[in-house]
């Protein structure tokens, strides 16, 4: 196998039937009215809102806009709304700011230098808000993580990766610029850097410490059961920002999974009792 960035090409019309058919049918098999999701401006949720009112109308789409002030890019506040009239998507905006004060106020000893404690109580409030508007309109919510930032676990968990779907989950971000610009979504979107917004000046790749081209070439590497040595060849890269990858990828699959538990019963759910949506129709 030869690591090359024509390895991550897709057929995008071909995913794009996939996903927008897996949307449909999952609103139709747990009956619910439509989708919410969040409008962060950037490209997974562009994509994601762009993928969602294809598939079952932008009136039974509904995009949550929730900027605070602590973070507020009025850049992507604009991206968010832009995608929002081109796809017919219904949008509610939240300002978040006095929620986000209000736990800050709330929770004892709050140490407002505790930056990723602090940033992850952002992603789990927009999360709150999400399934309150799902919980009130028999929605279901569609997260916009995609396999890069699953893979490594650039997420918060009980966050932005909660959700009923995940349409993006099993492209890489490299892929999803692709199918962004498939779908039609403005260029500067596609083009800015991706950011979580859980504190000023954050951007994906700087915290990551690469960029996606060469981060998806490796994940796509260990996927398919290539040795870390030979990947760090392929890509002419030290082999140990190989392993550190191997190695986040392989300490957050705690994130990936539910909740363990002991195996007491005859069936345990999470392990040995799935059942299918569609099993009361």
């Amino acid at each position: 196998m030869q690591l090359a960035p024509s390895i991550l090409q897709i057929d995008l019309e071909e995913i794009q039937r996939k996903i927008t058919r897996f949307i449909r049918d999952y609103v139709k098999k747990t009956r619910a009215k439509g989708v919410v999701l969040g409008m962060s401006g950037g490209i997974d949720s562009s994509s994601n809102a762009a993928l969602t009112a294809l598939a079952i109308g932008g009136n039974k789409t509904l995009g949550l806009i929730m900027p605070e002030k602590e973070t507020l890019n009025f850049t992507d506040v604009k991206h968010a709304r832009q995608v929002a009239r081109q796809f017919g998507i219904k949008t509610i905006t939240i300002d978040i700011t006095n929620i986000l004060n209000s736990f800050y106020r709330h929770i004892p000893n709050f140490d407002h230098l505790n930056q990723r404690a602090k940033g992850n109580i952002k992603a789990r409030a927009r999360m709150i808000l999400l399934y309150y508007y799902a919980n009130s309109n028999n929605l279901i919510v569609s997260a916009s993580s995609d396999k890069s930032e699953t893979m490594i676990g650039y997420y918060t968990k009980f966050g932005d990766i909660a959700a009923d779907i995940a349409p993006q989950q099993d492209l890489y971000k490299t892929q999803v610029r692709q199918l962004a610009k498939h779908l039609g979504i403005p260029t500067p979107i596609i083009q800015k850097p991706s950011t979580p917004a859980l504190w000023p000046n954050q951007t994906a790749e700087k915290e990551i410490g690469m960029q996606y081209e060469k981060l998806d070439l490796i994940l796509y590497g260990l996927e398919n059961f290539m040795e870390p040595p030979q990947i760090a060849k392929q890509l002419a890269i030290p082999i140990k920002m190989v392993e550190s990858i191997k190695k986040r990828w392989l300490n957050a699959e705690h994130k990936r999974r539910m909740p363990l538990s002991p195996k007491l019963g005859f069936r345990t759910v999470g392990k040995d009792f799935r059942l299918p949506y569609d099993m009361g129709e």
